[in-house]
């Protein structure tokens, strides 16, 4: 019926097993390998346990009230904009010169 000289001129088996085979194949290699990238990720994203003890989670919004009252109790009707020095420039001496200036109100 079929011999191997047939099945090895016939293009399906030649050419089209070999494909299947590397597109099925690699289709679960690239399951596994990306499987191990989001692992890793979730691994690197954990706190280590004193840093969360630290941090805690629950307390979060009571450290942003707490800032939101810090900020309330500033001036900002005081508030200047000084420039930061260009790279060429030195940076104390620049913003001495800048914090001495009078302001300048139209």
């Amino acid at each position: 019926m079929f011999t191997l000289k047939a099945l090895q001129k016939n293009k399906t088996i030649k050419y089209g097993v070999p494909m299947l085979l590397l597109v099925v194949g690699g289709s679960f290699g690239l399951r596994e390998f990306t499987q191990i990238r989001y692992d890793s990720q979730r691994i690197r994203k954990k706190l280590d346990p004193s840093l969360e003890a630290k941090v805690n989670v629950e307390r979060q919004p009571v450290i942003l009230e707490e800032e939101y009252e810090k900020i309330k109790k500033l001036k900002m009707d005081e508030w200047r904009n000084i420039r930061g020095p260009r790279p060429w420039e030195d940076s104390r001496e620049y913003q001495e010169q800048q914090r001495s200036r009078p302001d300048e109100k139209p």
